[in-house]
């Protein structure tokens, strides 16, 4: 009976518990190169800049020094509205740039207020700033600046994060981490080690597959995430017995009430 009793217990607490290994972020993997902490890593270089494409959103200023000549090139009140938006917006937080941004439509054009429609479809951001400079350059003789931007990073954040669901991060570029915290922590049981990157590009879409385990990562050319990435994380196998947040809670009480049948059975035996 002694010995059933330390099976079943050493057995309880191997299942109960997720290795420290399948969890922690950046680690030196034995399969790579170990990368001390204070060592300067550079950051992978980009195959190309990223592309605009329909349904894309995005930010665009005048500037002149007669106010007055560009007030006519804006939507009414979308300066003023734009002007509350924070650093993220979440799932439920909306996506302000629905409404105050230049949205790309299936053909690839914007519409701007006097200027008419322009094709901003895939150009890089750049060439689109210079497309809507030409166009508005046409009208006046005196300079008119142009500052055009990609309305915030957007991805889709599925699978095991807890807060699951569609973000806008209003920043320049944003990387794999800062995505995962506006996603929200994931369980226990999500595979780290295998996190889905579905990317967008010019002619299609590609599954890419990374390692958050990995400190490798820091270099790899899918540590910044691009507009519309869609992140996946599977769940482990263990997930089918229950959900992540109870499935521990659930074996330590299971464990807990068959330990104590065990002891009362072993000592009403002797």
């Amino acid at each position: 009976m002694r010995k059933i009793f330390i099976l079943f217990f050493l057995a309880s607490c191997s299942f109960s518990c997720i290795s420290n290994k399948k969890i922690v972020y950046l680690q030196n993997l034995p399969e790579n190169e170990a990368i001390d902490l204070d060592t300067f890593i550079p950051y992978a270089k980009m195959e190309k800049q990223y592309i605009l494409q329909p349904f894309d959103y995005v930010d665009i200023d005048f500037a002149a020094a007669d106010e007055e000549l560009i007030r006519g090139f804006e939507f009414q009140g979308a300066r003023g509205a734009r002007g509350g938006g924070g650093q993220r917006m979440g799932g439920g937080g909306g996506d302000m740039f629905f409404f105050t941004g230049y949205g790309i439509d299936k053909d690839g054009y914007i519409e701007v207020p006097k200027l008419g429609k322009i094709k901003i479809g895939g150009l890089t951001e750049e060439q689109a700033r210079d497309a809507v400079q030409g166009e508005i350059n046409s009208f006046f003789k005196e300079d008119v600046l142009v500052r055009l931007r990609i309305a915030g990073v957007r991805f889709t954040a599925l699978g095991e994060f807890q807060n699951a669901g569609n973000h806008v991060m209003l920043r320049d570029r944003v990387t794999i981490l800062e995505a995962i915290a506006a996603a929200g922590e994931p369980s226990l049981l999500g595979k780290r080690n295998q996190l889905f990157i579905i990317r967008q590009y010019d002619e299609g879409t590609k599954i890419h597959e990374i390692n958050l385990n990995d400190r490798t990562l820091l270099a790899s050319p899918f540590y910044f995430i691009q507009n519309n990435d869609i992140l996946y994380m599977e769940p482990m196998k263990i997930r089918q017995y229950g959900r992540a947040d109870d499935l521990l809670g659930v074996v330590q009480i299971v464990t807990g009430l068959v330990l104590t049948t065990l002891l009362f059975v072993n000592l009403f035996n002797n």
